[in-house]
């Protein structure tokens, strides 16, 4: 017979917020599905010890020791939370804590109730990203990738492309139709523009898929941005009529190099990003001349 601990567990395992328990004593006692998909942190790892240091801008502050009497009145109101996920970039989340107090009225702990913040978009774009351009036409990028291009052709600076499909998009357009489908694809866009660099460009290419054109220097800094990218997207949970689907994204990799065209360029970040999804998706993969396959 299940108890009522394994009930109330499964369902806060359900919610799409994140969630955390933290005792007096600082250690974390209850770490939800939402939390660790918004995070990276598999609450196998957190269970019973401290929050680590990626976490204490969420955690490291809501110790019931550390909140003064003024801080407890707002406790319940939110604020916006720079947290930083296991994979290393930055995850802007809405924190509420509020105190947990025995029958007594002693302080016994704290609860907080988190959740990604991509869908508003005054949020800046990652660092310097407000200098990077989200949301460009295909038109748009193909007028700036053969300037670009043409630069390096000319002997200007090494790029590379990401050519970035979502795994679940031809299931979602087929199940719950187009609109569904757009939703997500736009909501994908906003997570992946957090984490453009300075200079950077990132549009739809094709119907269900995006191109960026990256300033990375090197097929393995290309790949580094590619993996943040790729466990950037994780985050994008994404919800229609109540159905819950969890997004990964398949992406393939080409550094310029010499010699050759912007067609070839193209070809093999494309050839590179169909490998990775025949493989079962969720990683990237690097165009010949780098490494075969890193997983996300």
């Amino acid at each position: 017979m299940t108890d009522r601990t394994e009930l109330m567990e499964a369902a806060l395992d359900s919610l799409a917020e994140g969630i955390a328990l933290v005792g007096a004593e600082g250690l974390v006692l209850f770490w939800n599905q939402a939390a660790e998909e918004i995070t990276g942190q598999d609450r196998l790892h957190l269970l019973a010890r401290p929050a680590p240091e990626d976490l204490e801008p969420l955690l490291g502050g809501a110790r019931p020791a550390e909140l003064e009497p003024d801080a407890e009145a707002q406790a319940g109101a939110g604020t916006l939370v720079r947290t930083r996920h296991k994979l290393g970039h930055e995850v802007p989340v809405m924190a509420r804590t509020v105190l947990l107090r025995d029958g007594l009225g002693a302080r016994i702990g704290t609860a907080t109730v988190f959740h990604p913040v991509e869908s508003v978009d005054a949020l800046p774009h990652g660092e310097g990203g407000e200098n990077a351009e989200v949301g460009a036409s295909q038109t748009e990028l193909e007028e700036r990738l053969e300037a670009v291009f043409e630069d390096f052709s000319n002997g200007g600076p090494s790029f590379g492309l990401l050519w970035i499909a979502v795994d679940q998009a031809r299931e979602l357009r087929k199940t719950h139709g187009a609109g569904a489908c757009e939703a997500m694809l736009e909501k994908v866009a906003r997570v992946l523009g957090h984490g453009l660099r300075p200079g950077e460009a990132l549009g739809r290419w094709g119907e269900d898929e995006f191109l960026v054109i990256s300033h990375e220097r090197s097929a393995e800094m290309l790949s580094a941005h590619a993996r943040m990218l790729g466990g950037l997207a994780r985050t994008a949970e994404f919800r229609w009529w109540g159905d819950r689907v969890s997004l990964t994204v398949s992406v393939g990799a080409a550094q310029v190099e010499e010699a050759e065209t912007l067609a070839s360029l193209l070809e093999r970040a494309k050839s590179a990003m169909f490998s990775s999804f025949q493989a079962g998706g969720n990683d990237i993969r690097l165009a010949p001349g780098g490494q075969a396959c890193l997983p996300l």
